[in-house]
C-alpha cells in the first residue's frame, strides 16, 4: 500500500460525496481520485482501467442503497472483475443501514473488509487509514 493511498467513493448521496471528500482531504492520510455516484459508472471505470495499476484506487467507499447498480449488485460484478485488475482494492462498506441483516451480510463478504456506518467521522478515517499505511 502507497503511503498516501488513493480512494474512490461510490455513492449516490453528493452530501456524503463532498463531505467525506473534505474529511479525507484534511486528513492528508489519503487522496480522493474518483467518485462514483452508482454502482455502474464505478464498474465502467475499473474496467477500462484494469491494466493501470496507477489509475485504479487503492480504496473503494461503497454504498448499499443507490440507483442502477446497488453495494451488492457491485461486490457480484466487482468479484468477477478482480482477477484482471492489476492491484489489490481494499473495500470497505458504508451505510446509514443499522438493519443487522446489513451488517452481517457486509461482514461476511470476503470482499469487505469491514461495514461502517454513515456518517463518518475524522477519528473513522484515521482509524480505517492508519494501518493501511
Amino acid at each position: 500500500m502507497p503511503e498516501q493511498p488513493t480512494i474512490a467513493l461510490i455513492d449516490d448521496d453528493e452530501i456524503f460525496q463532498f463531505t467525506t471528500t473534505r474529511i479525507i482531504q484534511s486528513t492528508n492520510l489519503a487522496r480522493v481520485t474518483n467518485q462514483f455516484y452508482n454502482g455502474q459508472q464505478a464498474l465502467d471505470f475499473l474496467a477500462a482501467h484494469a491494466g493501470n495499476e496507477n489509475a485504479l484506487p487503492d480504496i473503494l467507499f461503497l454504498d448499499i442503497n443507490m440507483p442502477v447498480i446497488d453495494g451488492w449488485m457491485f461486490l457480484d460484478e466487482f468479484r468477477r472483475l478482480e482477477p484482471v485488475l492489476k492491484k489489490p482494492i481494499t473495500i470497505f462498506m458504508v451505510s446509514s443501514s443499522i438493519a443487522p441483516e446489513d451488517i452481517n451480510r457486509a461482514r461476511s463478504n470476503p470482499l469487505v473488509v469491514d461495514y461502517l456506518l454513515k456518517p463518518l467521522s475524522l477519528d473513522n478515517f484515521k482509524k480505517v487509514f492508519t494501518p493501511l499505511n
